[in-house]
């Protein structure tokens, strides 16, 4: 089968105008956020000096940071160690929760799930232009990596939906340009029942239909509304809207933006896709020049050596890219000229490694432990109830493939009864216990004998949260409490 070839200087402007558009994008959008009425922006108001800072960026120079230092072969474990490092400052919504749920001990993705009502919301899926980056003209493999990310905050959600759909959408995008194309590319890797994918065939057929651009919006906001402004459900069908009514690259900005809403978001990921499709020098130049090529992060986001500039941040992108593309994707190279095979939208078609991915278990804690990773499945909440047993399972991937495992033993703590009931089934009961516990689960992977601890909650201490309600913060900085960035 013939390979996908990415000219050098050519993915460099398509990689370029990605960033330089989801700046564009964020900073149109951001002045706007959760607000509901219809806008009627036909450019930025008021006009910038800098970009503004946002997290759709920054979380994503977290991850650049994480696959510089840890190559390849990253797990969800090597996700939270980052959230925690430089990202747990964030309190809103999802992100609040995640770094709630990793300072109690849970693993993702039951970080990304558990009493968190936020898992629909847009805080994954404006994290997906590294994924497309990372693995240009291979969809499926942007996909499932986007769903290792997602899982931090948005396990079983649609958020997870929404990365996953533009993951492929923009990867694609590095090859093709024709959006109906690209979006059937981008569905295909998620579940049609979900209503992410409704809520984006709903925005396609309004356009194929003869809807307005002002009756396609209401029907989104009618049929799919929530009343939470950053719901991923309603964002993707105004972000849809944005690219297929709009006439040119500013015009399909401010359509998506004048939808309202979770405005920063529905800019950025489509300014995004068009710097993609048409690189850098699509982007006209009173866009760019009010907001210029700096990256300002937000105060929340961590130190470290974050890219300074868009220029920066795309030779490190395609420097991770280079050893990615090299490493794990066997149908696309690098060369000095763009070269395309006749069947390449069949293997911009391949969902495997999606479905793959979307298959995996949210209520399964996973821990790394060398080159291998080693996972619980709790078969339910991460908390067991006095005097009834519990099933756990015990799985492990060696190298990013599943592996079998022997010699499973669960640890626990005096007076916890654990049975083995299979190879790597067992069933566990607690006395009354009123503090976190830990499982010490070992076995041998790959010929290796390694351990790891997993946390299992007393009932008390997960006796739910308040729906639509955040993690507390300081009232002084804003930031979390447990990670105040006054301190």
């Amino acid at each position: 089968m013939a390979r996908i070839i990415l000219g050098r200087e050519e993915f460099r402007r398509k990689v370029l105008g990605c960033w330089i558009g989801k700046n564009v994008g964020g900073t149109l959008g951001t002045p706007y956020e959760c607000q509901k009425g219809v806008l009627s922006l036909s450019f930025y108001d008021p006009v910038p000096t800098e970009p503004l800072p946002n997290d759709d960026l920054d979380l994503q120079l977290v991850w650049l940071k994480m696959l510089e230092d840890r190559g390849h072969d990253v797990t969800v474990d090597d996700f939270a160690e980052y959230w925690m490092k430089y990202l747990s400052a964030y309190p809103w919504n999802e992100y609040g929760f995640c770094a709630r749920n990793l300072e109690r001990g849970l693993k993702p993705p039951v970080s990304g799930w558990f009493e968190n009502y936020y898992v629909d919301e847009m805080g994954s899926p404006i994290r997906s232009e590294i994924w497309a980056c990372l693995c240009p003209a291979d969809p499926q493999r942007a996909a499932a990596l986007a769903w290792m990310d997602s899982a931090m905050d948005h396990a079983g959600g649609e958020g997870t939906w929404g990365e996953m759909f533009w993951a492929a959408v923009e990867s694609a995008a590095f090859v093709e340009s024709d959006p109906l194309t690209l979006i059937e590319i981008g569905l295909a890797m998620i579940p049609p029942s979900s209503d992410i994918s409704r809520v984006i065939r709903e925005a396609i057929w309004c356009r194929a239909s003869g809807q307005t651009w002002a009756e396609a919006r209401e029907r989104v906001v009618t049929i799919f509304g929530n009343n939470q402004p950053c719901n991923a459900i309603q964002n993707h069908g105004f972000t849809i809207i944005g690219w297929l009514y709009g006439e040119d690259f500013g015009d399909k900005l401010c359509k998506a933006v004048n939808c309202s809403y979770d405005t920063d978001c529905t800019g950025a990921t489509l300014g995004s896709v068009l710097g993609i499709i048409g690189g850098v020098e699509s982007i006209p130049e009173k866009w760019i020049a009010p907001i210029g090529h700096g990256i300002v992060l937000h105060r929340f986001t961590g130190k470290f050596d974050s890219p300074k500039t868009v220029e920066e941040l795309t030779d490190r992108t395609i420097a991770l890219a280079e050893s990615y593309v090299a490493g794990v994707s066997p149908d696309v190279a690098f060369g000095a000229a763009t070269a395309l095979p006749p069947d390449m939208l069949g293997l911009l078609s391949r969902t495997s490694l999606a479905y793959a991915a979307s298959a995996r278990d949210v209520r399964a804690a996973t821990v790394r432990t060398g080159d291998a990773t080693i996972s619980l499945h709790y078969n339910g909440d991460p908390v067991l109830r006095p005097a009834l047993s519990r099933e756990i399972d015990i799985t492990a991937e060696y190298q990013g493939q599943p592996s079998p495992v022997s010699d499973v033993t669960v640890g626990a703590p005096a007076g916890w009864v654990v049975t083995q009931t299979g190879t790597s089934r067992f069933s566990v009961t607690a006395p009354s216990f009123d503090k976190a516990v830990k499982l010490t689960v070992a076995a041998v992977v790959a010929g290796t004998q390694r351990s790891a601890k997993f946390t299992v909650l007393s009932p008390g201490e997960a006796t739910g949260y308040a729906a639509a309600k955040g993690v507390p913060s300081c009232p002084k900085c804003g930031g979390r409490i447990g990670a105040c960035i006054c301190e």
